[in-house]
């Protein structure tokens, strides 16, 4: 589902490549697999959601600007940037500012634009920039790449 939600902020775009039979959507949660990136959903399931989520924020390098339909090799935008604010679909729950999020999981599949609530840093990709006193389907976020040096993701280092 296309669904690029950018509220605000400061995107830091770039240009990543992708394999020709990767299906990405605007808006997805993307990883990079070696040189190409690839939606969330591809990521290896690894023992139990916990493990997935925390392997997958070691290689999430952010949320795709642009499509990539099966068969297509042209290059896509990426957000890497720390400042930029996304409204991502989220269980029906309370938030509170600085809430830790990963990505959520259907079975054993992670979801490509769906976040939720995780107990650890080292599995999350996301904070919550607002809070929601009432259970709601939606919550405006910022993300943290593990490629960006300016990102809060504990993988985000260089060297």
């Amino acid at each position: 589902m296309n669904k690029l939600r950018f509220r605000s902020g400061q995107v830091h775009l770039v240009k990543c490549r992708v394999d020709a039979d990767t299906v990405i959507e605007a808006g997805d949660m993307v990883w990079l697999d070696t040189d190409d990136v690839k939606p969330a959903s591809a990521f290896a399931w690894d023992t139990n959601l916990a493990t997935t989520q925390g392997s997958f924020a070691a290689k999430f390098i952010g949320v795709a600007h642009q499509q990539s339909a099966n068969g297509d090799t042209a290059p896509i935008s990426v957000d890497i940037s720390p400042l930029s604010v996304y409204e991502m679909d989220v269980p029906s729950t309370t938030y509170e500012v600085g809430g830790l999020l990963g990505p959520d999981n259907a079975s054993t599949t992670l979801m490509n634009q769906q976040l939720e609530t995780v107990g650890s840093a080292a599995a999350a990709i996301a904070r919550a920039v607002e809070y929601k006193a009432t259970a709601a389907a939606s919550l405006r976020v910022s993300f943290a790449s593990a490629y960006s040096t300016a990102s809060a993701n504990v993988n985000a280092a260089v060297g």
